[in-house]
């Protein structure tokens, strides 16, 4: 429709309009977008889906900002990069840079470098 390629990012929508296992198999199954050659984002910092998982059965939600949270955000952010997402919209950046550091380190880590 005349956008051109490099304009585009694919966000599958973490989130929105989705149950908690909708959320989880696209981040599991992250990978099958990259066969569209192009970008794609996730947005998964403080949705719902995370604090569903973390709350106990009998608790109300979680407040949003908690710590744990921001945990299981990371926890997201890291399954997500390593099922092939290029990008992650975050709340907590700070926190965020680390757990993106780790894992291009882990990502970029030759298998002969380790064996010596």
């Amino acid at each position: 429709q005349g956008v051109a390629r490099a304009k585009i990012i694919v966000d599958p929508g973490i989130g929105f309009g989705k149950t908690v296992a909708h959320n989880l198999l696209l981040i599991k199954h992250l990978q099958a977008l990259t066969r569209l050659d192009l970008p794609i984002l996730i947005g998964a910092s403080r949705k719902a889906f995370i604090r569903k998982i973390l709350k106990n059965k009998d608790a109300k939600d979680i407040p949003p900002d908690s710590p744990i949270v921001e945990n299981g955000t990371q926890a997201a952010v890291a399954a997500a990069i390593l099922n092939g997402a290029h990008m992650v919209r975050v709340h907590d950046v700070a926190n965020t840079i680390a757990t993106v550091k780790i894992l291009d380190a882990l990502l970029d880590v030759q298998e002969s470098e380790g064996m010596g």
